[in-house]
């Protein structure tokens, strides 16, 4: 249980680690994507193809 709990808290830093790795390169394009507890936790579960949908989404909704 501690293992698996250890897991996720790594993926879930990770992902706050893309997300501020993204918003570095984006800014240039005004594309951020806002850093908070649904995003990262988003991203650090699913990985990169959420990463790509979240800007997808951001693109076809703004």
């Amino acid at each position: 249980m501690l293992r698996k709990i250890g897991i996720l808290l790594r993926k879930i830093i990770l992902g706050a680690f893309i997300l501020y790795g993204y918003n570095l390169i984006a800014v240039s394009f005004n594309m951020m994507i806002p850093i908070n507890f649904f995003t990262i936790c988003f991203v650090g579960i699913l990985g990169l193809p959420a990463l790509f949908s979240l800007i997808l989404l951001l693109v076809l909704v703004f």
